[in-house]
């Protein structure tokens, strides 16, 4: 800094404020805050080694071998697991069923969700209410949803059988005929997790501007034009959010089918979970069980694939 006084020659005085940090103290500060952060994310990624990371490559690893529950084999053996797998009908059946399950428990779970959605949006008294009983069954536990269901599914003294009665319908054996064991479980399961997808719903209608419809109403548009022109149009986000989370959801069926029908399986009923359990924990035959989880796992990727690319392209098409 130059300081001159006045009525005096030019004196000119450099006062050092301060220097900047050397580059080894720069060096070493960043240093430190990259041990911090280290520090702070080793919990998580140790967290996630252990049980997540090494679980998925020693199954990998497993899937090559014949190893047993028991302990006994763990030879590698190749790719012998896999092509047993993609030439086992009772997998290909196990896939089936999954997929029909998924498919028959999907479409309502959006659709009705949406509705449910709709109603409570559009201000139906008690609302608190409305809220409370339609999201209250997802917080149950799977053993009290599959007892429940059992009881109402009972073939004596069921509440299922008895509103059939009161139709003058026969009654029906739900979870012992295999004709209609698949879609009690389908019932079940949409009972206990529509509750999920209406509030997904509910939130994305409530995030819709409010001067969309008061301008929709000033051009006459009544409701039904209000919703088919504002709101669904608004929830493709959140429709391809919901069906996205749904469909893995249910492709991961096992519990709730596994608790209604006592342990046992069949050919209708038989998820591709349920066939990983019973080979890996009934059959003793850990790495051809493993072999089928990552049959299944590729299917899901390739799955999860195609839907984003379709997602993309109707973005794209907009």
């Amino acid at each position: 800094m130059t300081v001159t006084a006045p009525g005096t020659a030019l004196t000119t005085t450099t006062i050092v404020t301060g220097s900047p940090a050397s580059p080894r103290r720069r060096h070493a500060g960043g240093r430190n805050e990259q041990l911090v952060s280290w520090a702070f994310l080793a919990p998580f990624l140790i967290a996630f080694v252990l049980f997540m990371a090494w679980p998925i490559l020693h199954g990998f690893y497993l899937s090559f071998t014949n190893q047993s529950l028991t302990g006994a084999g763990g030879d590698f053996i190749g790719g012998d697991n896999y092509a047993e797998a993609l030439a086992d009908p009772v997998m290909w059946g196990a896939l089936g069923n999954t997929a029909w399950f998924t498919v028959l428990s999907t479409i309502p779970l959006v659709l009705i969700a949406l509705v449910m959605a709709v109603l409570v949006d559009r201000g139906l008294p008690g609302q608190w209410l409305w809220r409370l009983s339609f999201f209250m069954p997802y917080l149950l536990a799977s053993t009290v949803i599959s007892q429940i269901w059992v009881w109402i599914f009972n073939p004596q003294i069921g509440a299922a059988n008895n509103i059939l009665k009161a139709l003058g319908l026969q009654p029906i054996a739900w979870l012992q005929n295999p004709d209609t064991n698949l879609m009690a479980i389908v019932i079940a399961t949409v009972w206990w997790t529509i509750g999920f997808n209406f509030l997904l719903y509910l939130a994305a209608m409530q995030n819709i501007p409010a001067q969309q419809y008061e301008a929709a109403a000033l051009d006459g548009a009544g409701p039904w034009r209000q919703f088919w022109s504002i709101t669904l149009p608004q929830l493709g986000p959140a429709t391809a959010l919901i069906v996205l989370l749904q469909i893995l959801a249910s492709l991961k069926l096992f519990d709730q089918a596994y608790q209604m029908l006592g342990g046992l399986s069949s050919d209708t009923t038989r998820s591709i979970v349920q066939y990983i359990y019973e080979t890996g924990f009934v059959g003793y035959r850990f790495g051809y069980s493993a072999a089928i989880s990552y049959v299944f796992f590729a299917l899901i990727i390739i799955l999860g694939v195609v839907q984003a690319l379709i997602t993309r392209r109707r973005k794209e098409s907009r």
